[in-house]
């Protein structure tokens, strides 16, 4: 029988629309009257406040979760001939800064239930040449931190937390930002705290901090502000072969409103992430499982699982569907080792981490943000139910 297509009218659903209110808005502009747009006051400020929230000594802004990954890396010590073990269920980024570092990236799989990297199957994956370990907390749910930082201690590696999609979460009771050695963070544009691109990194390390804001300016021993402000030093010296990977004042304006409003907005995507829990519940779809005891989740991602089998379709088919209704997802992530460069460079294929692959396979992301109206949420119900009842 053929299928018709029922093409909506209304206007769309955006995946993950940014919350950006007045108050962000403001600070941008008093920003740009101020005179100084680069790494500056504001930078300062925001970096300030980050690691008082987070629970950390000491946070360095930067201009990516890219460039914190790739920085924590540096300052662990990862040089060429390192391994770091982390999930193959992640975004590009994480695997490519372990590259950019000069190391291998080791894969291990994932825990069937919460879809992040399982402590045993990394465990299983160290070998003398094992530098750091990198577990990511995907899709906002908090990795078993306390089985990574035992495995970490006991095989001497660095434990470097992608938190990419956690600025708001707890691991067993502990703030993320301050359980790791480093923890990265991201403030792109699509992220629970945004500053369009941006990311932080956390670390108790006095010696680590230091590198690393020297390593995002170029390897300046005094960057622009320092040099320039009324009680500034003209002079630097290029103490390394540093990289342009700072934070801008402009961004930090909207970040420090932000995190302000942070708790705010992981409330509202709470709500949101409720009722997609209590009204998904009848449809064929594998919905994420509860968040354990002493942790919380960052709600950044609404991810659910579709069986071609029991759902009816696949999960591109249903992407489409809705896609077709005006309502917007995403998919995280196909895994690397399906990835044609992964495969050719480092000799994993199909078949190697199978927990991690049957997710990548029928994962699908659903609308969520701080910024969705109930009738957004109503509609990507409404169409759900539509399609799959």
């Amino acid at each position: 029988m053929m299928r018709t297509t029922s093409v909506t009218t209304r206007p769309p659903i955006p995946f993950a629309p940014p919350s950006i209110g007045p108050e962000e808005i403001a600070e941008v502009v008093a920003t740009l009257e101020s005179g100084w747009l680069s790494t500056g006051p504001r930078v300062a400020e925001f970096e300030a406040a980050f690691a008082e929230y987070a629970g950390a000594r000491f946070a360095v802004a930067v201009n990516s979760c890219t460039a914190a990954l790739h920085l924590s890396l540096l300052a662990s010590g990862t040089r060429h001939g390192d391994e770091v073990i982390t999930t193959p269920l992640t975004f590009c980024a994480t695997a490519n800064s372990i590259v950019h570092a000069g190391a291998t990236p080791v894969f291990a799989d994932i825990d069937p239930i919460t879809w992040n990297l399982d402590p045993e199957a990394a465990a299983l994956a160290l070998t003398p040449r094992t530098r750091a370990i990198l577990p990511v907390h995907y899709a906002g749910r908090p990795a078993d931190m306390l089985a990574f930082r035992m495995l970490a201690r006991h095989s001497g590696a660095a434990l470097i937390e992608d938190a990419a999609h956690c600025v708001e979460g707890v691991a067993n009771g502990l703030k993320v930002g301050a359980i790791g050695d480093l923890t990265c963070f991201s403030f792109y544009a699509t992220k629970n705290l945004t500053t369009g691109e941006g990311g932080m990194v956390t670390t108790r390390s006095e010696k680590a901090a230091s590198f690393m804001r020297t390593a995002s300016l170029h390897g300046l021993s005094h960057g622009a502000w320092n040099r320039y402000a009324p009680a500034g030093a003209p002079q630097y010296d290029v103490l390394m072969a540093g990289f342009k990977y700072n934070m801008m004042d402009i961004q930090a304006a909207i970040g420090l409103q932000q995190l302000a409003r942070i708790d705010e907005m992981h409330a509202r995507r709470s709500a949101i992430w409720a009722r997609y829990d209590a009204e998904l519940a009848s449809l064929p779809l594998l919905r994420p499982a509860p968040v354990r005891a002493g942790d919380v989740h960052a709600r950044h991602l609404y991810t659910v699982l579709v069986d071609d089998v029991s759902a009816g379709m696949s999960r591109d088919e249903l992407q489409s569907r809705l896609r077709e209704r005006g309502i917007a997802t995403s998919i995280h992530f196909r895994a690397f080792h399906l990835h044609p460069y992964y495969q050719e460079r480092f000799g994993v294929e199909r078949g190697m981490f199978p927990y991690a692959e049957a997710v990548s396979d029928t994962t699908l992301s659903l609308p969520l943000s701080a910024a969705m109206p109930d009738s957004a949420v109503d509609r990507v119900i409404e169409a759900l139910h539509e399609v799959l009842r």
